[in-house]
């Protein structure tokens, strides 16, 4: 369960870093660049302790697509971005691909632990 927190953290800390970028660099560059490299490198500190029990893979592709997802509702409401209908079709597919991703990690640990108990 820890691992999965770490995962949700890492996140935070991606779109939070990412978001920065577009408000801090433009206004102050050198304070804008360490805040957004400090929080990226959080981001990957706090993904890095998710991958100890949380598949490489499955990691990876959650925290870039919710990341993704995310920046996006951030840049549309703080940033005035507009959403067009092939953004709004691929967040569309990322989504699924999320939900789909994170059935399939518990499909595999739910086959897994009913072969341990049948061999215990």
């Amino acid at each position: 369960m820890r691992a999965w927190v770490y995962l949700l953290v890492a996140i935070f800390f991606e779109v939070i870093g990412t978001s920065s970028i577009k408000l801090l660099v433009h206004d102050f560059p050198l304070i804008g660049y360490g805040v957004m490299y400090s929080l990226i490198g959080l981001s990957y500190f706090f993904l890095s302790l998710s991958v100890k029990k949380v598949p490489v893979g499955v990691a990876y592709a959650l925290w870039e697509g919710i990341g993704i997802v995310l920046i996006t509702i951030v840049s549309v409401a703080l940033f005035n971005e507009q959403l067009g209908f092939f953004k709004i079709g691929g967040l569309g597919l990322i989504i699924v691909g999320i939900l789909l991703i994170k059935s399939g990690t518990q499909s595999v640990a739910k086959k897994v632990t009913n072969y341990q108990a049948k061999e215990a």
